[in-house]
């Protein structure tokens, strides 16, 4: 069974139903049972034309649904009306579902739930390993979103904002269980990319490519977090580096600056620095600045301060974190790394161990953790001398 031949054709089946008038939490059912023929029948009787083949199904499964349900007599009309089996049209219907799903109406957890479930093929079980939550909780919020969406007709012109700000967050989501979030939104990324003519799409390709290009180097064999400067770079994926470099000059070459592509420009210049210390800080600090005008993002301009501390000096970059709100997180992180610059190590111990207290996960407190004990032990060291 081709799993993801059925997982790319999931969202072109799905939008087809809707065409023809099911509601989307109606038709997604059926396209779910519909699939689960497939994996019974496809192994031992392959169909010729794999999209019609879940079209037909899918569709009748909804049409016996539809007569079941004695609520929804005003659909009988169309039990009379269904497509003589054969070849469907090629068509690429995803984009419509990527505006679907990412409706200002929905929470930005349930457009991404319901985004990985719709537009990405994954079970209700693979995303709620991937987001740790039981399965019955998924469930419900998936059906919640789908219930959200079932009235939004698919006839108007989408936020493509929305759309790539789900996709941003499905990335950043990373790897957990047996779903990698973060291959997972680059594919979808590349169909929208493909779909659309839009630099930001472009920009967030590009962005994407750039970071999951040091996804071997972030990790030690233990499992614990190796930050940017100590990463071993020739571990560095320099196919993925050299095609997000690629995409995003053509994309900055419209003109059409975008926060996606700013990040993308800062994260080439990561990616294009030999060494740590061969790090461009200069321009990577104006980068920042282009950022910090785009999206006037406070957790932007915490990023900004420590670029600062590393192209003007650790006082500078502590001089710029001081503009901002205490209480942002990775505040305290960043100031316990910009005192450690400073060769404050008493103060930057006492602060790594506070933002080990309010990290997010458990491999960013324990990097934190051990960067204080590591200080401390130095501090130890220096009195019994």
């Amino acid at each position: 069974m081709d799993e993801v031949l059925l997982r790319s054709l999931t969202p072109s089946v799905l939008t087809v139903l809707v065409r023809r008038g099911a509601d989307f939490a109606a038709a997604e059912d059926a396209v779910q049972e519909a699939l689960v023929e497939a994996v019974r029948v496809w192994p031992a009787d392959p169909p010729r034309d794999p999209k019609g083949w879940l079209v037909t199904v899918a569709w009748r499964r909804f049409l016996d649904a539809t007569r079941a349900d004695t609520a929804r007599r005003r659909r009988e009309d169309r039990v009379d009306e269904e497509p003589t089996p054969g070849p469907v049209p090629a068509a690429d219907d995803t984009l419509r579902l990527y505006f679907l799903c990412a409706h200002p109406s929905l929470t930005p957890s349930a457009a991404v739930a319901l985004t990985l479930r719709a537009v990405g093929g994954l079970t209700t079980r693979q995303i709620a390993r991937a987001y740790l939550v039981p399965e019955a909780t998924m469930a419900q919020r998936i059906s919640r979103a789908k219930r959200t969406v079932s009235g939004v007709r698919l006839d108007r012109p989408g936020d493509v904002a929305t759309v790539l700000r789900v996709l941003y967050l499905v990335f950043n989501e990373g790897y957990c269980g047996d779903v990698d979030l973060s291959a997972e939104a680059i594919r979808l990324t590349r169909q929208l990319a493909a779909a659309i003519d839009h630099p930001e799409a472009a920009g967030l390709l590009a962005l994407m490519l750039l970071h999951h290009a040091r996804r071997a180097a972030r990790t030690a064999p233990d499992g614990s977090l190796v930050p940017l400067a100590e990463q071993d770079r020739s571990r560095w994926d320099t196919r993925l580096v050299a095609e997000g470099v690629g995409i995003l000059q053509a994309a900055l070459a419209r003109d059409r600056l975008g926060e996606f592509q700013a990040q993308a420009a800062i994260a080439a210049l990561h990616a294009d620095a030999p060494t740590a210390e061969d790090t461009d800080w200069v321009q990577i600090v104006e980068w920042y600045d282009e950022l910090a005008g785009l999206t006037d993002s406070p957790v932007v301009r915490l990023n900004r301060a420590v670029a600062v501390g590393e192209a003007d000096g650790p006082r500078a970059g502590l001089a710029a974190l001081a503009e901002l709100d205490a209480a942002l997180p990775r505040y305290t992180a960043v100031a316990a790394h910009l005192h450690e610059r400073d060769g404050d190590r008493a103060t930057a111990a006492r602060l790594y161990a506070e933002a080990a207290g309010k990290a997010p996960n458990l491999a960013e407190r324990d990097h934190l953790t051990r960067r204080a004990a590591r200080l401390n032990a130095q501090l130890a060291a220096d009195r019994g001398r």
